[in-house]
């Protein structure tokens, strides 16, 4: 089969074409070989490789959306759907992930999202990522959104991806225990995915490992698993709150996902966040 992947220099992107590249023929495309807001070049390079298959993993971050909201309408919506309409023409299939900020996350401890529960995103990021969604779904009937949540897996920079190597190493961390969600181990994301699709069944999916933690407790959980006494992970690990990142975008408090369309269509329930977590740090390490 022949598969195309926009963003594939991130993480899911790049994690997506090593996985599928072993049984298919796998055209793996960073921003420099296609930008998904020119229309003429996404037509063009959808129409020239007829893929059976297209994965948008491109994405501007959310701070950067806030500061840009013309580009982030560009990239998180226009591209989307201008890769749908490219999808539709050859007959392809599209796989547009997308994210839990298209929640409020509001009120704390209210139960988990659901696809059937109203988007009110906060962010520029969730409204644009949301415009998106809407995009491939209104153009391409051949589509699977697919909303995850803080998301980690090898090569990236990120707290999630690297909490555990600073906390191996002896480095201090800071970790915000005021905000909770759903993570996603990228390799439990892209089998999902694909069992997702072997099902033929198009829709709106919630993609993510069972349980609900903030980001202090996965830093405590990954110290854990690495044999940190409490003391240590007490002096290792400093505790800090949203308000105090000063970030740019608003985050919302409380994002947990469920997804009623698997549970339907009998899919098994994804493993919990913490035997996820221990499958990363098992695999990185050896």
């Amino acid at each position: 089969m022949k598969v195309l992947i926009t963003g594939a220099a991130g993480l899911v992107g790049s994690h997506l074409a090593k996985r599928l590249a072993r049984d298919h023929d796998v055209f793996a495309l960073e921003h420099g070989a296609l930008d998904i807001t020119d229309r003429a070049a996404v037509h063009r390079c959808v129409a020239d490789a007829k893929p059976a298959l297209i994965f948008n993993c491109a994405v501007l971050q959310v701070d950067d959306c806030e500061r840009d909201p013309v580009k982030a309408q560009a990239v998180n919506a226009d591209g989307p759907r201008y890769l749908a309409e490219a999808a539709s023409g050859v007959g392809a299939e599209i796989v547009q992930f997308s994210t839990q900020y298209a929640f409020q996350g509001e009120p704390v401890g209210r139960a988990p999202y659901v696809i059937t529960d109203e988007p009110a995103p906060v962010n520029v990021y969730g409204k644009t990522k949301l415009i998106g969604e809407e995009a491939v779904h209104e153009v391409c009937a051949r589509s699977h959104i697919i909303r995850t949540s803080w998301v980690y897996g090898s090569g990236k920079n990120s707290f999630l991806c690297t909490v555990y190597k600073d906390l191996k190493d002896g480095k201090r961390v800071r970790a915000i225990d005021d905000i909770w969600s759903s993570t996603t181990y990228v390799e439990d994301l892209i089998d999902r995915v694909m069992m997702i699709r072997r099902t033929g069944f198009y829709g709106t999916y919630h993609v993510v490992n069972t349980a609900i933690c903030t980001y202090y407790e996965f830093a405590l959980e990954a110290g854990r698993l690495l044999g940190l006494a409490h003391r240590e992970l007490d002096s290792l690990i400093e505790i800090t709150h949203e308000r105090d990142m000063k970030r740019i975008a608003p985050r919302p408090r409380y994002t947990p996902l469920r997804c009623l369309l698997s549970e339907e269509l009998g899919l098994p329930a994804m493993r919990d966040w913490r035997e996820a977590l221990a499958a990363y740090v098992k695999a990185d390490l050896e």
